[in-house]
């Protein structure tokens, strides 16, 4: 609706938002007023700007950056739910739209009267339904997913804010994606990253695509074409005031610019990605953009990266140089960092070797693997990927730059190669496949790193205090690129795992819902373990001489296994030819997964009896004979399950006190725990009738050799027991 004075257009100037992702406020400010924004005025995640009518319609077909355009209606004081039901209902709504469309009130933001959005939303719809309803006109229904008319209410520093949406979809949307990757860059964000790249139409790569949406946005501002050219759908479609003559006119304005920049575009843009899958969706969203012709598409793996632009022909020729803008993956979990790693050290590696003289740019809410790049930064931006914080990082690739010849971590990697020269033959003759291949031999890379066949587990000690956590994190990062390059190992078979360096095996933490399970053999015994889900295997590898001693000594003996975790000891057992098993342990997670391996090795019957219960309580009431058992208590444990605390240092006596009463007349118990330092109390354990004999040494393996105090185990029989078990 245009405003005249005598036949003569009047100039109405409207007052307008535009909402964006943090990070792009100066973007869009400067965009808007590019296109003849007045007052413009940016805040937090948004800009403030004035103009005609005409000024909001070209912000919604133009801007690169806004999420959506809104028009200011009214801004009011707010104390409580009156006034902003007063200041609602004053607004004429009759002008804006009839009683037969359907609207839909989105609402933000408290104070101490509207404590609920939901709430808040509720009070303007009533005022609006009762403006309507008062003047003797239809009411308009709600439609919350596709209305009509769709009002946007603010609430904050004690003032309402009410607007009515331009834009209708987010403008961030633009209509072309046929399918996406898993996590799709947003338009805008996009759009973000070449402005701050200082990208000028030389030939671009993104060597990690995904579906494209770099390299379409760029093909966009190459051809001079509108973002919002092929959209169907704008929030203003059925406003009262809406301007369709004038609308129109800028639509073929566009239009026009769009079709003569389409045929002027001379730019080059190449995308790659290891994924076919991904790759086909992002040559169809090219294809639905209308600029597939512009952009060349090609499947391959960032450690295979090479310059899409011709070498020169001659010496006096130099060579094409362009720009690189990638929004490489970056994991929210702990556990994907070992193959993204690998990933960015692949990129660094190809950057320097082949895209000397390119600028790069690198969005990613890792630090940490940007700095696995290897290069030095130009510039730096905080933009954001929804909620999440990141850095957008520029680079320029020296002319004379040669791919990274030095080894990260080099004193950890040669470790490692000595180590695993040793242990790769000793597991091999011994036939085992899991086996740990590093256990913090060097004080700056503290970690214990164990092989489960093709698989790594990297376990994080806790750092001293006084070292920095960005330098902790550093190390552990280099260390992990180090020990993937050193074994050859997949990154994505690279398990990465935080943890305190603790001396119980209490600490039986779920880290995931998931359930990755797999099988391993020791000594022809076949055990499940799962490396991802929890903090601990299922496996104590430690522990496996112990097993295999408790297997030689178990033929005709009824067996019995005390806090027996996932059962490893059972089956040895079993399988050694033991009479009868008993599993006890507290977790039923841990009792299910103890007769999975089992049944791994065809040990089921009778005979093998599984108990759920709080051994410690179990222990005091039990009145069966045993002749072999074996104990492997926790350091501390004060579980809620439990009827009291446990130290194994306090308590064990009263531990034996209860398993002399179980213990055979010539039975033999193995006992075992992982407290450094535990002093076992011989005179008291001769007191209660029994003999103790430390066999630590027997029953550590050549794994192990350099943690001493990774357990202590011993051999306690009756005191008038003359046979010596072991």
């Amino acid at each position: 609706m245009r405003h005249y004075f005598y036949g003569i257009p009047v100039s109405v100037m409207k007052e307008f938002f535009a909402t964006c992702p943090k990070g792009l406020e100066n973007l869009l400010a400067d965009e808007l007023t590019t296109l003849g924004a007045e007052q413009v005025r940016e805040t937090v995640a948004g800009v403030h700007f004035k103009g005609e009518l005409a000024m909001g319609y070209k912000a919604c077909l133009w801007s690169r950056f806004a999420s959506r355009i809104v028009l200011v209606l009214s801004e009011f004081q707010m104390n409580d739910d009156l006034d902003l039901y007063l200041g609602a209902h004053t607004i004429p709504w009759e002008e804006h739209f009839p009683g037969t469309s359907t609207i839909a009130v989105d609402f933000t933001g408290t104070n101490p009267a509207i404590r609920n959005t939901q709430y808040g939303a509720l009070k303007i719809k009533d005022a609006i339904v009762d403006r309507f309803t008062k003047r003797g006109h239809v009411r308009p229904d709600i439609d919350k997913k596709s209305p009509d008319i769709r009002i946007m209410a603010h609430l904050g520093k004690g003032k309402a804010n009410i607007t009515l949406d331009l834009s209708g979809p987010a403008l961030h949307q633009r209509f072309y994606r046929q399918g996406t990757g898993e996590a799709p860059l947003k338009e805008n964000l996009a759009c973000a990253m070449i402005a701050r790249s200082g990208w000028a139409g030389e030939p671009m790569m993104d060597p990690m695509c995904g579906s494209g949406t770099l390299l379409i946005e760029a093909a966009f501002i190459a051809a001079d074409m509108a973002p919002a050219l092929r959209r169907e759908r704008f929030g203003f479609d059925r406003w009262l005031q809406h301007d369709a003559e004038l609308w129109q006119s800028l639509m073929m304005e566009a239009q026009v610019r769009a079709k003569r920049g389409m045929q002027r575009c001379e730019v080059k843009l190449f995308g790659c990605d290891a994924d076919p899958r991904v790759l086909m969706k992002a040559r169809d969203n090219a294809k639905a953009a209308g600029v597939a012709h512009l952009i060349t598409f090609k499947q391959a793996d960032v450690s295979a990266l090479e310059n899409p632009l011709p070498m020169p022909t001659g010496e006096d020729e130099a060579r094409q140089v362009g720009m690189l803008i990638s929004n490489p993956p970056y994991g929210e979990r702990l556990g994907e960092f070992p193959a993204l790693l690998e990933v960015h050290q692949a990129l660094g590696d190809a950057l320097r070797r082949s895209f000397q003289g390119w600028r790069v740019s690198i969005l990613s809410a890792s630090p940490e693997l940007l700095s696995c790049l290897r290069l030095r930064a130009d510039k730096q931006y905080r933009l954001f990927n929804g909620a999440l914080e990141c850095q957008l990082r520029n680079y320029q690739i020296a002319l004379d730059s040669v791919a990274s010849q030095k080894e990260v971590a080099q004193d950890f990697a040669n470790r490692l190669r000595k180590n695993l020269k040793t242990l790769e033959k000793w597991a091999q003759k011994e036939n085992i496949d899991c086996y740990r291949i590093y256990d913090a031999d060097l004080p700056e890379y503290n970690a214990a790193i164990d092989r489960y066949q093709d698989y790594l587990v990297v376990q994080e000690y806790a750092a001293p205090k006084d070292i920095p956590a960005q330098k902790t994190r550093q190390r552990l990062l280099d260390m992990v690129q180090a020990a993937i390059k050193v074994t050859g190992m997949d990154g994505e078979k690279v398990i990465l795992k935080v943890r305190e360096r603790q001396e119980g095996k209490q600490q039986y933490q779920k880290l995931s819902t998931e359930q990755h399970r797999m099988e391993v053999q020791e000594y022809g015994v076949r055990l499940w373990v799962n490396l991802y889900d929890y903090l601990d295997t299922g496996l104590f590898l430690d522990h496996r001489q112990t097993r295999r001693m408790l297997g030689q000594m178990a033929k005709g003996k009824r067996f019995l296994n005390l806090f027996a975790y996932t059962g490893s000891a059972t089956v040895h057992a079993a399988l050694g030819g033991a009479s009868e098993t008993t599993t006890v342990d507290m977790s039923y997670t841990y009792l299910d997964w103890a007769q999975d391996n089992m049944r791994l090795n065809l040990q089921v019957g009778r005979q093998h009896k599984f108990v759920q219960a709080d051994c410690l309580k179990w222990l005091s009431e039990a009145d069966g004979q045993y002749d072999l058992i074996f104990i492997d208590p926790p350091t501390f444990s004060n579980s809620k399950r439990m009827d009291e605390s446990f130290d194994v240092q306090r308590d064990h006596l009263l531990l034996m006190q209860h398993l002399k009463r179980l213990l055979a007349a010539d039975g033999t118990l193995v006992f075992s725990n992982n407290k450094r330092h535990f002093k076992m109390d011989l005179a008291g354990l001769e007191a209660t009738g029994l003999k103790a004999k430390n066999i630590t040494q027997q029953t550590r393996p050549k794994d192990f050799e350099r943690n001493q105090h990774i357990h202590n185990c011993w051999i306690i029989t009756h005191a008038d027991n003359a046979a010596d078990a072991v």
